[in-house]
């Protein structure tokens, strides 16, 4: 498989995964809040923090890879190389 599919792969995987986790720990945060709890509304707001990071991670990956899909250079673990 390309490495770049790859990468868009993992991408719309960390996106997706990065989004769920943000939304559980949102929840978490909340029902902290709700029940008056301090510890699981903290562990809930690093949760959602780092959904948030995670997602935005995926969603770089995946610009980088329409990025590398449009240059006319094609990487491999070796370095740059220019298609022919």
């Amino acid at each position: 498989m390309d490495k770049n599919k790859d990468m868009a792969d993992k991408g719309l995987a960390n996106e997706i995964k990065g989004s769920v986790k943000e939304t559980v720990g949102k929840v978490r945060g909340d029902l902290g809040d709700a029940t008056d709890n301090s510890s699981e509304h903290l562990k809930g707001r690093a949760q959602q923090a780092e959904g948030n990071v995670q997602k935005n991670f995926g969603k770089a990956e995946q610009k980088i890879d329409e990025k590398l899909d449009k240059s006319d250079t094609e990487y491999t673990d070796s370095g740059a190389k220019k298609k022919h």
